[in-house]
């Protein structure tokens, strides 16, 4: 039975007798030279490509165990051979919107750290108004808003009190466009979704990251054969002058996920977008 330290959650299933190995602590790659880490159980949604790979990579450097969790079974295999992570690493089939693998997930997983989320499926969500679909809009509000809510729901039960839930949101909320509407929604709940979470889930910190401009597979679907000129653009107007890169939002999200006085926060790693 896991002891959670306070009474807030209704009791959980016990553990299977086979639960993943990955949410298993482990001593780690004794090379680390950060050790905040070391041993932690970090499940990571959205792990098998772009920011969620990155971030996996980095926690495993860190020596931590870590499961990715993603709806496609060829990519998370893909990711798993290229993480590697000495037995510390396992490949998770999930879809976050599906609230009873999200819970027979969790019902199985055992004490977790730290839980994250990079999740989003924006298939048809960049579309002006009289072309929306709104069973796509409900897809981008499944995998970013209520997605997120389940992890929370079913994962805070099985989290340290120390641990953290993290969000990912963007930049769309902030410096909205036409096409984006569905988006710039989805981001901007999720703000306030980390702030209700940080309190009502509390010690247990809840905290958001909202990227901006960022390199990774998600932009083939925004921009087509667009994509490279789009950045190229979007490179010349940033006052850092480049696009972001997958490993500079991982590093944002384990700062949060590792100072244990930040919760309640959007934290905005978007080179200046926001001033543009």
């Amino acid at each position: 039975m896991i002891a959670f330290g306070y009474s807030r959650f209704p009791s959980r299933p016990a553990p299977t007798e086979d639960p993943p190995p990955s949410f298993q602590a482990s001593d780690g790659d004794p090379m680390s030279a950060n050790n905040e880490f070391r041993g932690a159980r970090v499940l990571v949604v959205g792990g098998s490509s772009g920011i969620g790979l990155a971030l996996a990579e980095r926690l495993l450097a860190d020596g931590a165990a870590v499961t990715i969790a993603g709806r496609s079974q060829a990519r998370l295999a893909e990711a798993q051979d290229r993480l590697g992570g000495d037995g510390r690493v396992r490949a998770v089939a999930l879809d976050i919107a599906d609230e009873a693998q999200v819970a027979g997930l969790f019902a199985r997983s055992g004490p977790l750290d730290h839980i994250v989320t990079t999740a989003a499926d924006i298939a048809g969500g960049y579309e002006l108004l009289g072309s929306l679909d709104l069973a796509a809009a409900r897809r981008v509000a499944d995998s970013k808003v209520f997605g997120p809510l389940l992890l929370a729901k079913h994962g805070a039960p099985v989290l340290a009190a120390t641990g953290s839930l993290t969000f990912t949101s963007g930049i769309a909320a902030y410096r909205p466009s036409a096409r984006g509407a569905v988006v710039a929604a989805v981001n901007g709940a999720l703000d306030a979704l980390g702030k209700a979470l940080a309190i009502e889930l509390a010690p247990i910190r809840v905290n958001v990251v909202s990227p901006g401009w960022v390199d990774t597979p998600i932009w083939s679907a925004v921009a087509g054969e667009a994509k490279t000129e789009k950045l190229a653009a979007m490179a010349q107007r940033l006052p850092v002058g480049r696009i972001g890169a997958p490993e500079d939002i991982a590093d944002a999200i384990r700062f949060v996920m590792g100072n244990g006085f930040v919760t309640g926060s959007v934290l905005h790693v978007e080179g200046g977008h926001r001033l543009v």
